[in-house]
């Protein structure tokens, strides 16, 4: 289980949208993905996602834990743990079972806090 100061390690990550990429549809995925390039539409994952300092999403977001240093102008539905680092910004509401906000991390929309065990939807279709 993803703990709340666990790092996901690279070796780990089954999807990588790199940083000269750009991305525009819906993505139905399971695993670890990390997008550090532009994603524009929708991400439902079935496990993690991890975003860089560089990438962007524009677009609404379902995942189980997400850590976000980049970029997102959208919803975003984490069952469980929302991290949005110091260099990461987030403009849309959120809907978390865990939420970490770094210092200097920019945060501008609503945020709805569960129980983890409350919050049972699953990120699939």
């Amino acid at each position: 289980m993803f703990k709340r100061n666990e790092v996901i390690s690279n070796e780990k990550i089954n999807t990588l949208i790199g940083q000269n990429t750009k991305f525009e549809g819906v993505l139905h995925a399971e695993g670890v993905i990390r997008v550090d390039g532009e994603f524009h539409g929708e991400i439902i994952l079935n496990g993690n996602l991890i975003l860089g300092e560089e990438g962007k999403i524009f677009g609404n977001i379902t995942a189980h834990n997400i850590v976000l240093s980049g970029m997102v102008n959208g919803n975003i539905k984490a069952s469980n743990l929302l991290r949005i680092c110091s260099s990461g910004k987030v403009i849309g509401d959120i809907h978390i079972g865990h939420l970490i906000v770094e210092e200097k991390a920019v945060f501008s929309g609503k945020c709805k806090m569960q129980d983890s065990n409350e919050c049972t939807e699953t990120a699939t279709t």
